[in-house]
């Protein structure tokens, strides 16, 4: 039988919309956007104008404030890398937070080796960050602040409004990683102060391989590709029309459907969440109780090694954490971040429901694992966790 699909978090199946608004762009309508002398340019490049156009009305943006790009982590990058090139003279400092995603940690490791300064800030039991902490750790020097706003592997939304209040009133750029969100969450940029978004379509039902930053006007990352000067210099390279008309596509029914889809999601979640809690005893849900995004739960199994669980319960597609990190052996940083030690790491699972889930497939999913659960305890499957693991 066919897994339960239960790992939106890394991925998400491409709706047959979005499938049926790229396929011309692959066959008929094949044309190079930056070919501005003949049709096929110009039907490709009014394709890139309307999902432009799109993405935009998302997050309540101006269209030409979208540069799109291979996705979030190059958009991270982008956003990061390049306000820090850019930075007036003596700005030398950002400031993110601890469970922010590895493209933007990295980012800041290799930022600190080029010799700039990055202050990481904890977050509570949790995972949420405090914005008095983001304002203490904000210098004379401090050029930007980036904040995920909803953690990839315990769902905490973070309260983005309040940074982009104080960043705003600082004169900082800001920054929001809403890779998770975008779909989930309603952005509004204006309102919400933020300076630059990173997303990427492929986490809500879009193609992977593209992706946008929203870069508010009048603020100029320094490119991270050469070669042409496309997207108004900030991303060189020829673009890739086909996904992003997905793109496009999935942030129009992301802005018409995205609130139906939240509400359904939790309630499923909810429903999946309780079904685990009534039955097995030890397990305990990690993020914010009520601040967290609607399709996800993140829960340690007390006593039983998520890897086993994973590889035993086949009829359940599941992860232990961030898919960009699954081939690290080391533990999940946000995990350790909200204060899980050794047993906990190694128990604990995430599921991400989506738009596709069925009530039917998250009893059956409920059924499997406390079935596991079970056996695992009475002794059928012996389960150890060393504290060196």
């Amino acid at each position: 039988m066919t897994p339960i699909y239960l790992d939106n978090h890394a991925t998400t199946r491409v709706d047959e919309r979005v499938v049926a608004a790229m396929l011309p762009y692959f066959s008929e309508m094949y044309g190079n956007a930056s070919s501005r002398q003949h049709e096929f340019g110009w039907k490709a490049e009014a394709a890139v104008e309307r999902a432009r156009a799109q993405v935009a009305a998302l997050i309540g943006a101006q269209p030409q404030e979208i540069v799109f790009t291979s996705g979030a982590t190059e958009s991270i990058n982008l956003a990061l890398k390049g306000l820090a090139e850019n930075a007036p003279p003596g700005r030398t400092h950002l400031v993110t937070v601890v469970t922010e995603h590895s493209a933007a940690l990295d980012s800041c490791d290799r930022l600190e080796r080029a010799g700039f300064e990055v202050t990481r800030v904890k977050v509570d039991g949790w995972g949420l960050v405090d914005p008095d902490d983001i304002r203490r750790a904000i210098t004379p020097r401090t050029f930007a602040v980036s904040v995920m706003t909803a953690n990839n592997e315990i769902g905490t939304i973070a309260p983005v409004g309040a940074i982009g209040s104080l960043c705003s009133e600082s004169g900082i750029a800001f920054h929001t990683d809403a890779t998770q969100a975008a779909a989930a969450v309603p952005l509004h940029v204006g309102p919400m102060n933020i300076d630059l978004l990173s997303l990427s379509a492929h986490k809500f039902y879009g193609p992977k391989g593209v992706g946008a930053l929203y870069v508010r006007s009048g603020i100029r990352p320094s490119p991270q590709i050469d070669g042409g000067g496309h997207e108004r210099g900030f991303r060189s390279g020829t673009l890739n029309v086909p996904g992003i008309v997905g793109l496009g596509m999935a942030a129009e029914l992301a802005r018409r459907e995205g609130a139906g889809d939240a509400k359904r999601e939790q309630e499923l979640r909810d429903d999946f969440v309780g079904r685990l809690s009534a039955d097995l005893e030890g397990l305990t849900v990690n993020g914010h109780p009520d601040l967290r995004l609607p399709n996800n739960a993140s829960i340690t199994v007390e006593g039983v090694r998520a890897d086993r669980l994973m590889l035993d319960v086949r009829e359940v597609a599941m992860s232990t954490g961030s898919a960009c990190s699954s081939s690290s052996p080391r533990p999940s940083h946000v995990l350790e971040a909200i204060g899980l030690g050794p047993a906990g790491l190694a128990s604990t699972v995430r599921f991400g429901l989506g738009r596709f889930t069925t009530r039917e497939e998250i009893e059956k999913a409920a059924e499997c694992i406390i079935a596991f659960v079970r056996r695992a305890r009475a002794g059928q499957m012996a389960v150890e966790i060393h504290p060196e693991q």
